[in-house]
């Protein structure tokens, strides 16, 4: 009866034996968000994976979580196929590997994104089925969008570097320049018959991420400029101007815009700068 009353991880306090390893706990069920889960989910998987097969009650009793809430806890991450279950009465529910069920839920994400791009074709017949109802025309507006995570800012840039016509410019610091490379968006320069420049805070121990690139077309900010401000400027007709969330420090947010004024003095800044910066030595 001792062993089922015993503090768990998560109930530990500072200055406590168990503490430290609350606080990797609470790093893993940060992580593990990304991948899908809840902040309950991820609170019952890593039970079950650190203390083992429990029934039900248990996972309730040690979690403080509501009964019914815990039921459906449990059936979420067995439909996810990360939990398994017992056909012995009680039921017990035991966690996989992480490994294994960080691979199950990346696979499972890979399928959703698959099918909904089979959808796309259907979809789109469906949309042009539909009439517009307005049919006035005007001219194009002036607009904004924001965009907060990185899945949703590099969409937009590759929907920028897929489609410009004119010039591509792009100021960022040695940080903003590793994201972009390692994320493969310099690779649209390579072969490119698109006019580009960059200005770059890089370093001369990070300058290989320019090594498939016109050097001609890239040059070295001032070391005097802070490495916080980055944009991208297409054609003079678009911006994304990256700035600094205040609430969540480490998830990139960033501003699109087609404001004439707006993408006209970034590129005057841009303009400015690339005036009294230094090229890049090969």
């Amino acid at each position: 009866m001792a062993k089922d009353t015993q503090e768990s991880v998560f109930d530990s306090i500072p200055d406590s034996k168990m503490y430290e390893y609350k606080l990797s706990v609470e790093k893993v069920q940060t992580e593990l968000l990304q991948y899908g889960l809840t902040t309950n989910q991820s609170k019952v998987f890593i039970y079950l994976g650190k203390y083992g097969s429990k029934t039900a009650p248990e996972v309730c009793k040690s979690l403080k979580l509501p009964r019914t809430e815990t039921y459906h806890l449990l059936s979420a991450l067995q439909n996810k196929g990360i939990v398994s279950a017992t056909f012995q009465h009680p039921i017990q529910f035991t966690a996989l590997p992480l490994n294994k069920a960080i691979w199950i839920l990346v696979n499972a994400e890979k399928e959703r994104v698959k099918s909904l791009e089979r959808m796309e074709q259907g979809l789109s017949k469906l949309w042009d089925n539909i009439p517009v109802f307005n049919s006035m025309d005007s001219d194009v507006e002036e607009k904004f969008q924001m965009l907060q995570g990185s899945n949703q800012i590099h969409s937009k840039i590759t929907e920028m570097t897929d489609s410009h016509n004119d010039e591509f410019l792009i100021l960022g610091s040695e940080k903003d320049y590793l994201k972009l490379y390692h994320g493969d968006f310099l690779e649209s320069f390579v072969k490119s018959k698109q006019k580009f420049r960059l200005l770059s805070g890089c370093s001369d121990k990070t300058t290989y991420i320019f090594d498939d690139l016109e050097r001609k077309n890239i040059k070295k900010l001032h070391n005097d400029i802070k490495n916080h401000l980055c944009f991208i400027v297409k054609d003079d007709s678009e911006m994304l101007f990256f700035t600094k969330n205040a609430m969540s420090p480490e998830e990139p947010f960033a501003m699109w815009t087609n404001s004439n004024s707006m993408v006209y003095a970034m590129k005057l800044l841009f303009e400015s700068l690339w005036s009294n910066s230094k090229n890049i030595h090969l």
